[in-house]
């Protein structure tokens, strides 16, 4: 085995990791640093300092990475309107290259030769670790303890963990429970009844939405405002941009909106069942598409949907760091110098739904679109010039083919 003498781990202070910080120690005899990110999971993160400590770890990072989060990852993804197999808002895809930035930012700073992450041999996430750390610094080995070590069993876990005298909580002595994924953007839940996609999802899966059915009987009508493609207001009020997304997570959630019940296609080659829940990012996909659709010029607009599958996928499949990425990107971002604006939407029982929208950079006009006289000349028989030359083609096939 290589000879590692420093590791940076990227540590949640849950069951898992913690084993995987005990085998790191036990394995490789050198000091593990730990990091946790802060990405507004909504969870009390003093406990992973506290079990950190209890492990011998010396050097404890958690880092409040939530407004990096929102500005620098989940913005410039909205700007792209991106979904994975057009429906995913990759909430879960988008905050791994913010962790292993870090993860490669600390490992520099304390002199660390590698990093690990407890992402499983079957899932996407160690790819996207994986890939993110070598566009940064290939020089860091990574390591991946479920592709590495001899446990195979989730009762080979728990008697890793009693072996070694780790605190099992109560509720993961039984069955494996759900793997929940939380961040300020989403909630993803998979695994027990969700394995088998015929079952319908439990209520008691869903953390940030109530049932649409069950949300209010009265709409709600909230206004965000847009600067250059990014929200920066709701109902008037500026806002940073995990302030704003979490405001809007909770307006979302009281409406049933952003939920989600998907099979997708994982990059490792299996089909997988989650359910998702973005009441905030559903929001702000519905608004940065009501305001794109009178600042953007059409070819452009077009241009931009054309392109979308392929940045989604980038990202989920971990090439947030790739350089086609960023050519996309800058692309995208091009785009949005004269999105900006406000756009009126309604609540109501697990939709937002558009009902107004207004910008000083707006490409609409009623002087041209109107049935009324118009103070803009258009000459309708323009359009027979343009319909016979567009015709052209079909009409000299259609001679051919002698239709």
């Amino acid at each position: 085995m290589t000879k590692i003498e420093k590791i940076v781990l990227s540590y949640s202070g849950g069951l898992d990791t913690s084993i995987i910080l005990k085998w790191l120690q036990e394995t490789y005899g050198c000091e593990v640093v730990t990091f946790t990110a802060d990405l507004g999971q909504g969870e009390e993160l003093e406990p992973a300092r506290a079990n950190a400590e209890m492990a011998g770890v010396k050097d404890i990072r958690i880092v409040d990475l939530r407004e990096e989060f929102v500005s620098d990852f989940v913005f410039p993804m909205l700007r792209a309107n991106a979904l994975y197999e057009g429906q995913y808002l990759l909430g879960t895809s988008i905050a791994r290259p913010l962790i292993a930035r870090h993860l490669v930012g600390i490992a520099r700073e304390v002199g660390a030769d590698a990093v690990a992450h407890g992402a499983t041999g079957k899932g996407n996430d160690q790819i996207r670790f994986e890939l993110a750390v070598n566009a940064l610094d290939p020089s860091i080995k990574v390591i991946a303890p479920w592709r590495q070590w001899n446990i195979r069993s989730r009762m080979q876990l728990l008697e890793y963990a009693e072996k070694h005298r780790i605190p099992v909580p109560s509720d993961k002595r039984g069955e494996a429970p759900f793997s929940i994924d939380a961040n300020l953007l989403h909630t993803s839940t998979e695994g027990k009844i969700l394995e088998n996609p015929a079952e319908v999802a439990p209520d008691h899966v869903y953390q940030r939405t109530v049932d649409p059915i069950d949300a209010p009987d009265t709409p709600e009508i909230i206004t965000i405002g847009f600067e250059r493609g990014d929200p920066v207001s709701v109902n008037g009020k500026a806002m940073t941009p995990a302030a704003l997304l979490t405001e809007l997570n909770g307006l979302g959630g009281r409406h049933g909106v952003g939920r989600l019940d998907l099979v997708e296609n994982r990059f490792i080659g299996m089909k997988s069942r989650g359910i998702y829940e973005t009441p905030g990012g559903t929001i702000l996909l519905t608004a940065h598409r009501g305001i794109e659709s009178i600042t953007l010029d059409r070819a452009a607009a077009h241009l931009k949907d054309e392109i979308m599958p392929r940045y989604a996928e980038l990202i989920y499949n971990g090439f947030w760091f790739a350089p086609e990425r960023e050519m996309l990107q800058a692309l995208i971002d091009h785009s949005q110098a004269f999105v900006c604006g406000e756009v009126t939407l309604r609540l109501y029982k697990g939709s937002a739904s558009v009902i107004s929208r207004a910008s000083p950079c707006s490409l609409y006009s009623a002087d041209l679109v109107t049935f009324e006289e118009s103070a803009i000349a258009f000459d309708h028989h323009d359009a027979e010039g343009f319909i016979r030359l567009n015709g052209l083609r079909l009409r000299s096939l259609a001679a051919r083919n002698g239709r």
